[in-house]
């Protein structure tokens, strides 16, 4: 579990985020939302140890990181994974090589042992076969999966993914989401989603944070976003025709 306790980050004069306070559990997908401007990519990076904070504290499974030691940090940082916006793959490898890039960083595996492993997660992520083709050769939904399967090879407790949609059409976005979902339950991650994308909130929100002005809004679930009146969250939500629908249609299934 990570827990987050009155977290405040300001740059400068900037007062970005206000005293937020959370938790998030294993074998959950958590998602963070807000417009832009709403603080959840430097919550993010706060979450990541990427930036400092003034006041407050992460803990990650009882373990409050600013109470870490470097050799601890470096310990913990290998217990996570990052899905990068951009799937942020390193054009000048292969997809095999990209995988097996995080094992060479943090592990003393063999070079066999982790093929094996590079291979194992490829399959996982249903990229058998695509082994040694480059980044530029695979089509955005390949290198989102890539970028999983790189993600998850180190086998970690921690994942974190920022818009792992972003720039996907509708039909892969959803494959992407239920590969994460899928993942987070086989391997009982505690996982933390950045996004603005509505579909992913109502096809995989088990717990969804939404962040306006540095403030924790509203939080709750997929099921319960449906419920809420707070005008800041329903504004954000059911901005388009399509989800004031939704929303109806379950309100008057579930009367």
């Amino acid at each position: 579990m990570i827990e987050v306790k009155d977290l405040h980050k300001s740059f400068g004069d900037a007062h970005i985020l206000k005293g937020i306070s959370t938790t998030f559990e294993k074998g959950k997908t958590n998602l963070v939302i807000g417009q832009s401007g709403s603080g959840k990519t430097v919550f993010l990076k706060c979450l990541l140890g990427l930036f400092e904070y003034e006041q407050g504290s992460i803990s990650y499974d009882g373990k409050v990181f600013k109470n870490l030691t470097r050799d601890e940090k470096t310990d913990l940082r290998s217990d996570i994974g990052m899905v990068f916006q951009g799937s942020a793959l390193f054009d000048s490898m292969n997809i095999l090589e990209n995988v097996m890039f995080p094992l060479r960083m943090f592990t003393k595996l063999s070079e066999d042992e982790m093929k094996d492993r590079a291979d194992f997660v490829l399959k996982r992520v249903n990229l058998d076969g695509a082994h040694y083709k480059m980044p530029s050769e695979a089509s955005g939904g390949m290198q989102k999966r890539v970028a999983i399967a790189r993600a998850i090879v180190n086998n970690p407790k921690y994942l974190f993914c920022d818009e792992p949609n972003s720039g996907l059409d509708p039909k892969t976005a959803i494959v992407i989401d239920n590969l994460i979902q899928e993942i987070t339950d086989e391997y009982e991650m505690v996982t933390v989603i950045n996004s603005h994308d509505m579909n992913s909130v109502m096809e995989i929100g088990e717990k969804i944070v939404f962040l306006k002005n540095g403030l924790k809004e509203w939080e709750g679930s997929k099921e319960t976003i449906f419920k809420t009146d707070n005008e800041a969250v329903t504004g954000f939500v059911y901005s388009s025709e399509l989800f004031k629908k939704v929303r109806k249609m379950y309100l008057e299934e579930n009367q």
